[in-house]
């Protein structure tokens, strides 16, 4: 009798001690999934394409983000939801907990980063900051501007000078540096279609191109806000006047790389297309990219009889109607400039 009784309990008792191992073994996957990855600071880790669930479990471990305790599996088991992880870049944070990742890739947002084109750089300038752009594909680079024009879908006059707009775009991994031009490119077409739409009557321009021209140089002339439109109003009544512009930004973009920082008389008798001291009216194509300040003052120029100015030293200009009020103004301005030394 006792012998059956004993064959009785011995079943339930393995099946309770198996059920409290059971227990803790669980209890010992969730404090897995629950601790923290082993980081010091934030990481920013690739999920490749076709990454299954040994492939990530290995590429954790290979970056030392957590141990090789065969638990892994039984997260996923547990909570299966996570299995739908996503190929992608993603910002890890030191703070983050086992799951807390595995939600992050089951989520899919990949970590975005931002690059900076400032108004006045010129497209020069925004390759080599597309070069060095981290996590970018590089397709644009090295190709003539007849080839990236087509690759961008781009219908422009004669150059892709000034036809982006400077501004901060954030992409993710993978994308392409054509990509972020062509979003550029778009937003500078609206913003110019919308200026020229809502310009100020009897402009001296005989196309929307010839107001992003303007805007070009109202923008590598001042960055004082407060000024463009004044600025903008110099050039405009010199056109017409059938006054030159006589603006040294063109011709320090006329002689590219010869520029060294100053430029010289035989500068200015130097004749390129972008000479404003001895070509008629504007230059042939933008010197810069233009932001959108710049644009409206060329398309809302102030009313004004200016048809000079000069720095005056505090950052600002010194505007003028006549040529004798401008070459005293000059004459401050140097004075200026001695004292400082």
């Amino acid at each position: 009798m006792k012998l059956k009784k004993r064959i009785l309990i011995l079943p339930g008792l393995i099946i309770f001690i198996a059920a409290i191992a059971f227990f803790f073994f669980i209890k010992k996957v969730e404090n897995f999934s629950a601790q923290k990855v082993n980081l010091d600071q934030d990481l920013i880790f690739t999920l490749p394409a076709g990454t299954g669930r040994l492939g990530l479990e290995t590429l954790l471990i290979q970056h030392n983000l957590i141990k090789d305790n065969g638990l892994l599996p039984w997260v996923f088991r547990l909570e299966p939801e996570l299995l739908k992880f996503k190929a992608g870049t993603y910002r890890l944070q030191k703070n983050m907990s086992v799951e807390e990742v595995l939600r992050l890739f089951a989520s899919g947002k990949e970590v975005q980063f931002a690059i900076r084109f400032v108004e006045g750089s010129r497209l020069s300038d925004w390759s080599k900051i597309l070069q060095n752009a981290p996590y970018l594909k590089h397709v644009a680079e090295d190709k003539p501007p007849q080839e990236l024009a087509e690759l961008l879908g781009m219908k422009t006059e004669s150059s892709l000078e000034g036809w982006f707009y400077p501004d901060t775009y954030l992409y993710t991994a993978g994308t392409s540096d054509t990509e972020l031009l062509k979003r550029a490119h778009q937003k500078m077409v609206m913003a110019v279609d919308q200026e020229w739409k809502g310009r100020a009557e009897n402009l001296p321009y005989k196309s929307a191109y010839e107001m992003l021209i303007m805007a070009s140089i109202i923008e590598k002339e001042t960055a004082v806000e407060s000024e463009r439109a004044k600025v903008a109003s110099v050039f405009v009544n010199r056109l017409r006047l059938k006054m030159r512009l006589q603006t040294d930004p063109t011709v320090i973009y006329g002689l590219g790389d010869k520029y060294s920082g100053t430029i010289f008389r035989s500068s200015l008798s130097t004749f390129t297309p972008y000479n404003t001291y001895m070509i008629e009216g504007l230059p042939p194509t933008p010197i810069a990219m233009p932001g959108l300040a710049s644009l409206k003052a060329a398309a809302h120029p102030a009313v004004t009889n200016y048809l000079y100015f000069v720095a005056d030293g505090n950052g600002g200009h010194t505007f003028t109607t006549n040529l004798v009020e401008h070459n005293r103004a000059v004459s401050l301005y140097r004075q200026r400039l001695k004292q400082d030394k």
